[in-house]
């Protein structure tokens, strides 16, 4: 893991789109850089990068580099490269300072387009810096970003480093901030043409690399639904593997984040939405979101993983040494600490499955931690797999819990069991005909099948033609239907009840679905729709990397919704006029929350509408 240092923000370039052009005066002390260095070693991270402003200005550059290395870090930069054009500088950093990461600055590939932006001499030094760093150093990436003067010339670079393959070439759209920000209609281009640029670019690059070894692309700043089929190429801090960052003024590290980047209202249903960086703050605050295009129908990882950092020691009964030593690098959506008998473990997530509002409304809000005790690749019986995390009482009381990622505990009771039992005994209590929508893996069929004699006439559609074969030679009393449903026909007649149980959150449509099951359902009649959120599991690393190399299910999810969610599909379909003279009214509503599993429960009875609010149901 990485940590990113900023030395200051002067700079021997004069960048167009600067982020810190305001600032420019402002330098740290050699004292502190060496403190930060220090707390960066003591923080667990493996290596310490210094940025700027540009770094390499620095008289104290191999002080630093020497003082990062003697502490065991490996050492990184990021910088436009000048310094590193000579080759005596990278020759020390290399073979003396442990030089393993560059993050470079260039442009355009001709001094034309390079220097229009930089507004400096400076291409040739930095093609030369490029070609000096080439297969010395590890993790090597050239960073154009792209403005309205270099956006129509993406390919020239590409052309000017494709002998190149051990560098990384990547495009990051202009952020809206300092420079970039005052001349914003002249400096930030269009997104859509920034896409439709980065697409041209790095298809041309591919192809003209052919089969030879060549450079990797990736891209920054841009909605994945403006680059379909290059969203695994996307790059920023977090893919780096930057843990906590520390500005000048600042008194320690803290997380790296995307507070920059939003995500509007519009990519609510994307199936993209957890990985995408989504519109840059300022670029929506001008143009508004009328660019994005959300993608849906592709399934979305409904877990992720935790794995094991480092420990810190702590006897019984001593304070808490996060606290004492600073809480603010920890970043609580993607780490937390498992409290063991004398330490404490870090655990930390690389999730790009979910965005950070995401993880930290999972582990904060809603308190969807799990601990897996099982070695299952996919755990199959929560129950027996999985104990319920839950944060330690003195975290609870602390008067830093609001800014801690805090220590967790394993509860002792089963929350799966307790919780499932309401929805069990719902089951039980079904007479008349029954259609279970998406109710292939049979949880509750055995509710029925128990029941020997009662008058159930139960109906059962899945798309899993295998699961239900196994099903239809198990329960002989059952009617089982291979189809999706959505696709569900009027040939099934209507029902007394309908469950969706465990597959709402499958459904290409939920709204389609339930508005053609609502079709079907009697007056006086129930529906009753029960799914999980999404939770994340605390496993050892080999584990975690057994089940990630696993193939995926093909029956995935499409969404995490809750409840909440899934009573505005309800209320939307009620709002339609219809004609059948019939609505709902809710019986039941149970959310999740840190003190109960990752199920909610919603339960409705059909009843008769009034008159002013006949609508009309499209099965």
């Amino acid at each position: 893991m990485k940590a990113l240092i900023k030395v200051g923000y002067a700079c021997n370039e004069n960048c167009t789109f600067c982020h810190t052009a305001d600032m420019r005066h402002v330098d740290d002390t050699t004292a502190r850089i060496d403190w930060k260095i220090s707390r960066a070693r003591r923080l667990g991270y493996t290596m310490a990068v210094l940025s700027g402003g540009e770094p390499t200005m620095r008289p104290e550059l191999l002080h630093w580099a020497r003082k990062t290395a003697a502490l065991g870090l490996d050492f990184g930069l990021v910088t436009n490269g000048l310094m590193l054009s000579y080759p005596h500088v990278v020759d020390e950093l290399v073979n003396d300072c442990r030089l393993k990461y560059v993050y470079m600055s260039m442009h355009g590939g001709t001094p034309k387009v390079h220097q229009s932006l930089v507004r400096a001499d400076t291409f040739a030094q930095a093609l030369k810096a490029v070609e000096t760093l080439h297969g010395r150093v590890p993790d090597l990436t050239v960073n154009c970003v792209i403005t309205t003067a270099n956006v129509k010339h993406l390919r020239g670079l590409v052309d000017r480093l494709i002998h190149l393959p051990e560098l990384c070439i990547k495009f990051s759209m202009t952020q809206p901030k300092g420079a970039a920000n005052r001349a914003f209609d002249v400096v930030v281009p269009d997104v859509e043409d920034c896409a439709a640029q980065i697409v041209d670019a790095i298809h041309h690059g591919i192809a003209k690399r052919g089969d030879a070894a060549g450079p990797r692309f990736a891209h920054d700043g841009i909605p994945f639904c403006l680059l379909p089929g290059l969203e695994d190429l996307y790059d920023d801090l977090k893919t780096h593997r930057f843990g906590a960052m520390i500005e000048v003024d600042e008194d320690d590290f803290v997380p790296v984040d995307d507070v920059a980047k939003i995500q509007t209202e519009k990519c609510g249903p994307c199936a993209l939405r957890g990985a995408c960086p989504g519109l840059y703050r300022g670029y929506f605050e001008h143009h508004g979101d009328g660019a994005l295009r959300p993608v849906t129908g592709q399934p979305r990882s409904n877990s992720y993983h935790f794995t094991e950092a480092r420990d810190i020691s702590r006897a019984p009964g001593a304070p808490c040494p996060i606290k004492q030593d600073g809480v603010s690098p920890y970043d609580r959506g993607r780490t937390l600490f498992l409290r063991l008998r004398d330490r404490m473990r870090l655990f930390r997530t690389e999730t790009r499955d979910f965005s950070d509002e995401e993880l930290l409304a999972t582990k904060e809000r809603e308190g969807q931690l799990y601990l897996d005790v099982s070695s299952k690749i996919a755990p199959d019986d929560f129950a027996k797999d999985l104990r319920k995390l839950t944060i330690a009482a003195e975290c609870g009381a602390c008067d830093q819990r609001a800014k801690c990622t805090g220590c967790w505990e394993p509860v002792r009771h089963d929350v799966f069991t307790r919780d499932d039992a309401e929805v069990r005994s719902i089951v039980r209590e079904l007479r008349g005909r029954v259609l279970d929508l998406g109710g292939g893996d049979a949880g509750y069929l055995a509710e029925l099948a128990a029941r020997e004699g009662a008058a159930v006439d139960y109906v059962c559609v899945d798309p899993d033609e295998a699961a239900l074969a196994v099903l239809a030679s198990r329960y002989p009393f059952a009617r089982f239907i291979a189809g999706r449903a959505e696709d569900l026909g009027p040939e099934l007649g209507e029902f007394d009840h309908v469950l969706v149980l465990r597959s709402y959150n499958h459904f290409a449509d939920p709204g389609v679905v339930l508005a053609g099951a609502l079709a079907r359902l009697r007056v006086g009649g129930t529906l009753t729709i029960a799914d999980n959120v999404a939770f994340g599991l605390v496993r050892r690393a080999s584990h975690a990397a057994r089940a990630e190399a696993a193939p995926e299910n093909r029956f995935e999810h499409h969404r995490n919704d809750g409840a909440a969610e899934a009573a505005r599909v309800i209320d939307n379909l009620l709002s339609v006029p219809r004609t059948d003279a019939r609505s709902l009214r809710l019986l039941l509503r149970r959310d999740i929350g840190p003190q109960t599993s990752n199920q909610w429960l919603l339960r409705y009875a059909c009843v008769a509408a009034e008159p002013a609010r006949a609508n009309t149901w499209n099965a």
